[in-house]
């Protein structure tokens, strides 16, 4: 109660002391905020690509191995792939695919893109989200349908505006039905082409439009992201033992997942978020000198004061709680204002463009979107905690120090 009458005498100087914590506390905030907005934006983006997946590529030995040659190019076919999948018991899932750039068309619309033929588990590894119609179901595999998903960016050059879902397109001069159209995606990691630009059969059907013996990528799924490194080693054996190459040959399957993406990530996010705390704490702490400067300059002002108090049986310990509650009381008023200052920002500032130009999409969903976490709020009340004690302490353990007899004497 004292603290708040001497900050009442001066109700000018303490507001605008206050100011400097109420901009400082809410710098942390919002700093903190778009750090967090960043972070969820480039795992958002990565966990589009997919939650775990790792993607096999055949390629060409680079060891002598089972009496076979250096150089020899490796071809896997769909049995290997399953039989692989049955000798990994960390692999969920191994989907073949194979790809090919071929013409697409629809009436007078006409493109050269990419055609996966992929397995029905396909969708859920890579998280191929619907916007209109379905992807892909085990029967369209089984029953050899002619269906075809289509990516968002691909359907708008065939369709226009128009509807898509229950046309037909035209592949190789093959009529396909449309089930379903992909949901705009902005991901990391995409392989020979983006995602929304590739249609998407059944793997028993692209075998009707060119020769699908060999696979062109194995899409593996651990059965947990946790044991993704290790399901790649033990998929990768699993192939070397059937098709006679040295597992610890890189060249002979190359292969990359999102546990080498996600480090990237977590690497770049992480410091950033760091450095804005920093920073942020930094534009606190000038709050802090200028509230601590004031309380030096009150204590020179109340030096008669402190000397009465002294006389009057006061202790040290009971000045410097004095003035410590003081910059307390300051830094507490200021912080609740700056957060609230935070809400409000947050509140009126839209969605900042981050990621739209790189993926040439504008529909939003790679924009960054600011929101106050209640961690955020907790870590940014600590630093003003901190603070606060440390703008109070120089001062307090000043006027603690005085001596009663020569504070008395002060004019």
């Amino acid at each position: 109660m004292q603290a708040w009458d001497s900050l009442r005498r001066n109700p000018t100087r303490s507001l605008l002391t206050m100011l400097g914590i109420v901009w400082g506390i809410a710098a942390v905030t919002l700093l903190m905020s778009y750090g967090d907005g960043f972070r969820s934006l480039m795992i958002n983006t990565l966990q589009n690509f997919s939650k775990s997946a790792i993607v096999v590529f055949p390629g060409q030995t680079s060891e002598q191995a089972g009496g076979e040659r250096a150089g020899r190019r490796i071809r896997i076919e769909v049995a290997d792939v399953e039989a692989a999948q049955m000798e990994s018991p960390l692999v969920r899932k191994a989907c073949p695919e194979t790809i090919r750039r071929v013409t697409i068309s629809h009436q007078d619309q006409t493109i050269q893109q990419n055609v996966r033929g992929v397995c029905p588990e396909y969708g859920e590894i890579r998280t191929q989200v619907a916007m209109e119609g379905r992807w892909l179901s085990p029967e369209d595999q089984s029953e050899r349908r002619r269906v075809v998903f289509l990516g968002d960016w691909l359907k708008k050059k065939l369709f226009s505006g128009r509807q898509a879902v229950g046309e037909t397109v035209t592949i190789q001069g093959v009529r396909y039905l449309v089930v379903g159209i992909m949901d705009k995606k902005i991901s990391f990691g995409n392989y020979m082409g983006p995602d929304d630009r590739s249609a998407f059969i059944p793997y028993s059907t692209a075998g009707e439009l060119w020769n699908t013996r060999w696979v062109s990528t194995v899409v593996v799924q651990p059965i947990h992201p946790q044991f993704e490194t290790k399901a790649e080693e033990q998929y990768r054996a699993a192939l070397a033992r059937r098709l006679s190459f040295s597992p610890t040959d890189r060249r002979a399957l190359e292969s990359f997942g999102t546990n080498e993406i996600r480090p990237i990530i977590d690497g770049l996010t992480i410091g950033l978020q760091v450095l804005l705390l920093f920073i942020g704490s930094l534009t606190l702490a000038i709050g802090g000198i200028g509230l601590m400067n004031i309380l030096l300059v009150s204590v020179n002002e109340r030096t008669r004061e402190i000397g009465l108090r002294r006389a009057l049986g006061a202790r040290r310990s009971h000045i410097a709680w004095q003035f410590l509650a003081e910059a307390l009381a300051i830094t507490l008023a200021g912080g609740v204002l700056g957060v609230g200052l935070s809400y409000l920002i947050v509140w009126i500032v839209p969605p900042l463009p981050m990621l739209g130009a790189m993926f040439n999409d504008d529909s939003g969903k790679g924009d960054l979107v600011l929101g106050i976490q209640p961690v955020t709020v907790a870590i940014s009340a600590v630093v003003l905690m901190l603070v606060g004690v440390c703008s109070g302490l120089a001062p307090a353990v000043r006027a603690a120090r005085l001596d009663p007899t020569e504070a008395l004497r002060t004019e």
